[in-house]
């Protein structure tokens, strides 16, 4: 490296490097899914006080849909749950990693109970998610201490929470206590918020907490001292000290727990319990008192310091989503948690108070609107066409009957079992009777692709259509932002407890073979001719002549070959000859990607004939390395890409309003057509990209 010294009074300045500016690729292969699970992120509360709350959070107790990143089937099936549901989206979400994927968000759908108003209505949302108070344990004014399920669903009930206390003496000599304070030696690490159980003359025991700590210079001793003050006087010096934390154990009663350890007791401290539980569990949140009134100062208990007693025994939680009695609010019925799955509906994937630029998330698919690296989106769930077998039960193998005849002997009675899961009934559209309404929930998706430019949603074909009704869904569409497959396909999990083949979208396998192809090749290299993996067979086997109608409509079809079912095209839905293929496309919005996020640089430089050849040189530098790569069409780069950014398409008028205009060639390996990109930059400080 080497360092350019300027020498200036009163010395010799090293100056900064210049920035090395190149462009390089980006990631197109993750992808997001939406749909149905049992469990997972979905509403997250707005826990801030109403004077810090963020604008986007006004008039919203919860964000409806969250964007979590998984990177294995094991992260996924670790918060959303396994194969238990009636929803497809972990069927999706692991063909997606076994064809190759390596990154996903996922956005699981709940649904959002209204007010006559229109407005959200709380209660109704809330009663989904578990709650479970801690028998015993008391936060200042009273307030009792609820925990809540994570997130909604059956799976809260099974929760349980067992909170205990550390205690450790620390090392003080007597000469360090004092009435109001105590001096800290180094070593011992006591925070503001600390509970401190204190032992006094008379072997009485009381507790205090810290309510300061100062650093006081001694310039006698010539050092530091730091002394921590209580938040009440003992009257008299304690004797000895010792440090109370707390410890919660949790356990979901399906093979996850989670303990939390050196918690604080207090709202002061660092850790304090109930900002830990909202930074690092999976499993709970606080709650709020639910057998109080909305509103009521004392059922939130997360500001407020917990009551303990010197004796300090251990505090368990009665279960989840079941009320411990007890006189003070035995009037409150509280209801388990449920997984109402009946009551989603297809306006559940939406958000229609969502506009671009909108601060606030979205909800439904619009919740991937602020993800950067999502290049595709798939839907498993938009709708059910038909309910998933159910899960078979494991019947007990060990039994009564013998080899000899005897007297008969009643059973003993059988475990209570848990009732099954609900249907999908609000998403249950028939493709034979509904086909209109499905390709027109298909068509929401596809116009929010359009809007945004940055992703590809991936679109499945209704199951069970005749060829004529095939074409008769596929003229619906037209746009380079969206592909479609056909058909559905048949997958067996050795994991899931359905003992049955399970049509899964077939859009989420080609997911995953998309990613693997631009992990192995590069976006250039089109998703095709590729068997997919973890494929038993295909819903409906199509023949050569009616896939050779297919095709040319720009429809992706798997067919069943002897080594496997393969995926025959990448094509879009695109009617213009210039985006048929899908490559095509997603090697132009990575170029969008690369310019618009690695070129804001441009927008602070002077605007004049350096920082248009800057400009130049660093567009053909990299276009020159796809070039190399394959990516264009063209025996020379005269022919593949071109670049202008001169005082032709820049002159004086377009330089005295503070723009400045590059324009961008290429042609892609299919088709031969150059198709250009113009980049400007605005007087207002901006730099926009459009084709």
């Amino acid at each position: 490296m080497i360092q350019r010294l300027v020498r200036g009074a009163p010395g010799i300045y090293s100056l900064p490097d210049e920035p090395v500016r190149a462009l390089t690729n980006v990631r197109m292969d993750v992808c997001a899914f939406v749909g149905i699970a049992p469990r997972g992120p979905a509403r997250e509360p707005f826990f801030e006080t109403e004077s810090a709350r963020k604008p986007c959070a006004q008039g919203r107790t919860v964000t409806r849909s969250i964007a979590v990143p998984v990177e294995s089937r094991d992260a996924y099936a670790r918060l959303y749950g396994g194969f238990e549901g009636p929803g497809l989206l972990p069927y999706a979400v692991a063909s997606f990693f076994d064809n190759g994927g390596r990154r996903a968000y996922v956005v699981r759908i709940v649904h959002e109970y209204l007010l006559p108003d229109g407005t959200p209505d709380v209660a109704r949302n809330e009663r989904g998610i578990a709650r479970g108070m801690i028998a015993g344990l008391a936060a200042s004014g009273g307030r009792r201490v609820w925990l809540r399920a994570r997130n909604e669903g059956r799976w809260g009930n099974r929760l349980s929470a067992r909170l205990s206390f550390k205690i450790r003496a620390l090392p003080l000599p007597p000469a360090d206590f004092y009435a109001t304070e105590l001096r800290v030696p180094v070593g011992v690490d006591l925070v503001q918020g600390s509970l401190l159980r204190l032992s006094l003359p008379g072997g009485v025991r009381t507790l205090r907490r810290i309510a300061t700590l100062r650093e006081d210079w001694q310039p006698t001793k010539g050092v530091k001292e730091t002394w921590a003050t209580f938040d009440a006087s003992t009257v008299v010096p304690a004797e000895r000290a010792e440090l109370i934390e707390g410890m919660l154990a949790i356990d979901d009663g399906d093979g996850r727990s989670e303990v939390h350890e050196r918690l604080g007791l207090s709202s002061d401290h660092p850790r304090w319990a109930a900002t830990a539980l909202l930074n690092e569990s999976d499993l709970v949140y606080p709650s709020d008192d639910p057998c109080r009134p909305t509103g009521d100062p004392l059922a939130r208990w997360i500001d407020a310091d917990w009551e303990v007693v010197p004796s300090l025994p251990s505090y368990e939680t009665t279960a989840f989503g079941v009320y411990s009695p007890d006189p003070t609010f035995s009037e409150c019925e509280f209801e388990e948690a449920s997984d109402r799955y009946g009551d989603i509906v297809p306006d559940d994937f939406f958000d229609d108070e969502w506009t671009l630029g909108d601060e606030c998330p979205g909800n439904g698919i619009h919740a991937i609107a602020e993800l950067s690296d999502a290049a595709l989106l798939v839907v498993p769930d938009l709708y059910s066409p038909q309910a998933l077998v159910p899960v078979e039960s494991v019947l007990d193998e060990g039994g009564l009957a013998g080899a000899e005849f005897d007297e008969c002997v009643v059973p003993p009675p059988t475990e209570k079992q848990e009732a099954p899961a609900e249907e999908l009934d609000g998403l249950r559209l028939d493709p034979a009777t509904d086909l209109d309404r499905i390709a027109a929930l298909q068509g929401r998706l596809v116009e929010l692709a359009d809007l945004m430019q940055s992703f590809i949603v991936l679109l499945d074909v209704p199951p069970r259509l005749s060829q004529r009704r095939i074409l008769y869904w596929r003229a619906k569409f037209d746009s380079a932002y969206a592909a479609a497959y056909h058909p559905w396909l048949k997958v067996a999990r050795p994991e899931d407890k359905r003992d049955a083949l399970i049509l899964v979208n077939p859009s989420a396998i080609a997911a995953g073979i998309i990613a693997r192809r631009e992990l192995e090749l590069g976006v250039p290299h089109g998703p095709a001719n590729v068997i997919a993996a973890g494929v038993v067979n295909v819903e409906d086997r199509v023949s050569p002549a009616r896939h050779d109608e297919l095709h040319p409509t720009g429809l992706n079809v798997y067919l069943l070959e002897r080594d496997g079912v393969r995926l025959t095209a990448a094509r879009t839905v695109s009617q213009d000859p210039v985006w048929r293929q899908l490559s095509v496309r997603r090697l132009v919005t990575m170029l969008r990607r690369v310019i618009d996020r690695q070129m804001q640089w441009a927008v602070f430089e002077p605007n004049n004939a350096k920082l248009r050849a800057d400009v130049r040189h660093m567009l053909e530098a990299y276009l020159r390395q796809l070039f190399l790569a394959d990516a264009f069409a063209g025996a020379r780069e005269e022919e593949a890409f071109f670049v202008r950014c001169d005082e032709e398409l820049n002159p004086s008028a377009v330089l005295d309003q503070g723009r400045l205009i590059a324009e961008v060639g290429v042609a892609p390996a299919e088709p031969l057509e150059f198709i250009v990109l113009q980049i400007a930059r605005d007087g207002n400080g901006s730099l926009a990209v459009t084709e």
